[in-house]
Parts: C-alpha cells; sequence; structure tokens
C-alpha cells in the first residue's frame, strides 16, 4: 500500500510541479499555426504547387510520324511533366498533359476504346477535346501544343484546357 501511495505522490508533485499553458503560450501557438496555414494557402494560390508545367519551352520531338489510333508519351514542357500526342482515328492530331486533374495519376490512351483514360478512379477524357467525360476529375486536361511538318511531331507550347 506504501509503495502505490508514494507512487501517486510522486505523479502529484509531477503535475502540479508542470507549468500551465498561459494565454500568451496559446496567443503564440494559434498565430503561428494559423501563419503556416496562411502560407500554404498563399503558396497553392500561386501555383507553386502546379500539376504540369506551364510557360516558354523550347520545342520538343515527339515522334517521326503517328498512324491514326497510335500515340506516343513524352516530357514537356519541363521534365517532370508527362504528356501524350494521340492521332485520332479520324486523322488529327492532339496533345495533352498525361497527369489527371482529379489525384494527378497517369492519363494513359486505350485505342481499343478511343479513350483518354485514368485507371486509378475511372475518369475518362475525350481525346478531342480533353473534356472530363467520366469519373471525378474536376477540370479538362491541359492542352499541350503540336506541330507536325516533313522532320517529325513537334511539341512547341502548352494551352489551357478548354
Amino acid at each position: 500500500m506504501a509503495r502505490d501511495e508514494t507512487a501517486t505522490r510522486a505523479l502529484l508533485e509531477r503535475i502540479l510541479s508542470d507549468t500551465p499553458t498561459t494565454r500568451r503560450d496559446y496567443l503564440r501557438i494559434l498565430v503561428t499555426v494559423s501563419g503556416g496555414l496562411l502560407l500554404g494557402a498563399a503558396a497553392v494560390g500561386t501555383g507553386v504547387f502546379r500539376r504540369h508545367g506551364t510557360g516558354a519551352a523550347p520545342p520538343r520531338k515527339v515522334a517521326d510520324r503517328l498512324a491514326p489510333g497510335e500515340a506516343a508519351a513524352f516530357r514537356y514542357p519541363g521534365q517532370d511533366d508527362r504528356a501524350l500526342a494521340v492521332r485520332l482515328p479520324d486523322g488529327r492530331l492532339v496533345g495533352y498533359s498525361a497527369v489527371c486533374t482529379h489525384l494527378a495519376c497517369a492519363v494513359l490512351w486505350r485505342a481499343e476504346h478511343n479513350a483518354l483514360e485514368c485507371p486509378c478512379h475511372d475518369g475518362a477524357f475525350d481525346p478531342a477535346t480533353g473534356e472530363v467525360v467520366a469519373g471525378p476529375p474536376p477540370r479538362p486536361l491541359p492542352k499541350v501544343v503540336l506541330r507536325e511538318d516533313a522532320g517529325g511531331i513537334w511539341a512547341v507550347g502548352t494551352a489551357e484546357a478548354g
């Protein structure tokens, strides 16, 4: 019994010796956390955490040629930006970011379905426009501007979706 009483007394002394959080400490913590949240929101708002590169980039060769129904994966405008060039069955050439606008999973060309699909959450995009046709993606795919000449197919810029 004496041992339990000694342990209880030691615990009580330790609790009483802890300094309580003062109003000043509480306000300091509150201001620090609020400042961190504000900086994070500002970073997101200014595009620090972008999902696909934008801006000027030199032209990059994508492929020599693409037959109808074929696609080529490439990196543009930066080395970390995945993109797709697709020759639609009707012969048109289109280019898009290969990063899903939902949670940044890979977007794949499915020739058998004539669709751009994100297998992570069953997202699908219209290959002719990049618009969302199924699933949870909130926005169309960003466009990659392609140019075709005798030397091949080139990525020459990016454009806003829509």
